[in-house]
């Protein structure tokens, strides 16, 4: 095995100026940690991270605590991270909680035993204390979800602002009987998009009867299904749906497919997220963009720079991405047409 002695000897340079060039210390020029890295990739040198760990030293990994890897939104942030993050000389470790308070706490244990450089967390709904005591002691952001318990440092989406968007649409449109399913409201996202929802019915003078709700986990199948089956029935079934998660919206094209709904001569559909397979889902889906690959770019970047410093990027902070009403053919006034797509 290599060792930063052979590197030395191979150089003419001290041991401990081998280390330091590896470590990326700043008493050591760049033209020496140029030779010494490049001397090191040409004898097939690879440091021994769990001696370093002993001695206190972090590791170069970022963990990446999330709900559910099969949602695409969360796989496509893990896919740009660990590009941004591979490019800065960190590596990306992937924790899947499935919105389980306890599953949380073990891997962010893991991760602490582990000494990880940092962690970008979307918490549950109800981080453990010992979660939180844990994530005190290493530097971390939340992502998407905030919880006042961990911290002040958040990157989102403005989800009050993306659901109004949404839902306006279709009142502009002249419906007065709207329907909402999405995340439960112990979840902060569930909340600011259920809130943009009434708010939109609010501003466009409906009662409070206009919107029937359902709410239940955000990444169920089972639960859009049966919430499109329990809206469709009687005669006072809504005119138009807003959906308030990717899996959900997944799940409610497939039960509406499935059950030959006219979209939207019967009912108008807004989605949330823009699937590559939403642009041509029957007439095009109308839905709620969001900058997903912007907004973990910048995540990740705004970790790797706190992670370089050391020290000054501790306080509050803010990041908040829009989304975008992206019109297609599926909303239409009450028992109208959609406009014919061309092109």
């Amino acid at each position: 095995m290599i060792t930063t002695r052979d590197i030395a000897e191979r150089l003419g340079v001290s041991v401990s100026t081998v280390g330091r060039a590896l470590a990326d210390d700043p008493r050591i020029s760049e033209e020496t940690k140029f030779r010494v890295r490049q001397a090191a990739s040409e004898m097939g040198y690879v440091g021994n991270r769990a001696a370093r760990m002993m001695r206190g030293a972090s590791s170069n990994v970022v963990g990446l605590v999330i709900p559910d890897i099969r949602n695409s939104f969360y796989a496509t942030i893990a896919h740009e991270m660990s590009k941004n993050m591979e490019a800065e000389g960190f590596q990306l470790m992937l924790s899947e909680t499935d919105d389980d308070r306890m599953v949380e706490l073990r891997h962010l244990r893991e991760l602490s035993a582990n000494r990880v450089a940092g962690v970008i967390i979307v918490p549950t709904a109800r981080p453990h204390g010992d979660s939180v005591k844990l994530l005190r002691t290493v530097p971390h952001l939340q992502l998407l979800r905030r919880h006042p318990s961990l911290g002040s440092q958040w990157f989102g989406v403005d989800d009050h602002e993306a659901l109004r968007q949404g839902t306006a649409h279709l009142v502009a449109q002249g419906h007065t009987r709207l329907a909402y399913v999405g995340g439960p409201t112990e979840l902060p996202t569930g909340a600011e998009r259920l809130r943009g929802f009434r708010s939109a019915l609010s501003e466009g003078g409906l009662p409070d009867g206009a919107g029937r709700t359902e709410l239940g986990p955000p990444s169920s199948v089972d639960h859009g299904r049966q919430a499109v089956r329990r809206l469709l029935k009687g005669t006072d079934a809504p005119t138009a749906l807003v959906l308030g998660s990717i899996q959900l919206t997944l799940a409610v094209l497939e039960e509406l497919s499935e059950q030959g709904v006219k979209v939207p001569g019967e009912l108008s559909v807004v989605g949330f997220g823009d699937e590559p397979g939403f642009s041509w889902w029957g007439p095009g889906l109308t839905t709620i963009g969001l900058p997903i690959q912007e907004m973990a770019t910048g995540c990740a970047l705004w970790l790797m720079r706190r992670l370089k410093t050391k020290s000054g990027n501790d306080g509050p902070y803010t990041s908040v991405s829009p989304g975008s009403l992206v019109l297609r053919g599926s909303t239409a006034p009450p028992g109208g047409r959609a406009p014919t797509r061309t092109g």
